[in-house]
């Protein structure tokens, strides 16, 4: 397992992930169905991760371990269209031994659409908890210089940054 060294990462502490919607992710009205924000969420980390330096595939083939969200809240504030151009951002709030904590924000343009909170962990293929692996960890400790606190409402406050 071997980081990639220098992985732009534009946005300091944050990662970009540019989503467009499409008739797939809508229902009859042509609004996102709320479940597939857990979706987009989802494809932002696995490209956060990538752009570390680290392929999922790669990391569980080469040291037995896998993710699993173990907690997800969700706070939706407004609905994406069909056609939205959107940007998922994700932040590290978090960082313990087996396990990330993220701030997620699905955007159009200026707007929060969705705003998610999940916690994520390490995991053998048994399901047991497992370290993260040491590369993996200091990737992530650098990618996120300062971890916020949550905010009285659960949510995290780091949009402010």
């Amino acid at each position: 397992m071997t980081a990639r060294r220098g992985a732009a990462l534009p946005g300091g502490d944050v990662h970009r992930l540019p989503l467009r919607v499409y008739y797939e992710d809508t229902d009859a009205a042509g609004i996102v169905y709320y479940a597939n924000y857990l979706r987009f969420a989802e494809r932002a980390r696995t490209e956060l991760v990538r752009a570390l330096g680290f392929e999922q595939e790669r990391l569980r083939r080469d040291t037995g371990i896998v993710f699993a969200v173990r907690r997800c809240s969700a706070d939706y504030r407004a609905p994406a269209r069909l056609d939205d151009a959107l940007v998922v951002e994700t932040r590290i709030i978090r960082l313990g031994g087996a396990s990330v904590g993220l701030d997620q924000r699905v955007r159009r343009g200026d707007e929060e659409l969705v705003l998610l909170e999940v916690d994520i962990v390490c995991l053998t293929a048994s399901g047991r908890p497992a370290r993260l692996p040491r590369e993996l960890a200091a990737a992530f400790s650098s990618f996120s210089r300062h971890f916020s606190q949550p905010s009285s409402t659960g949510m995290t406050d780091s949009h402010a940054r």
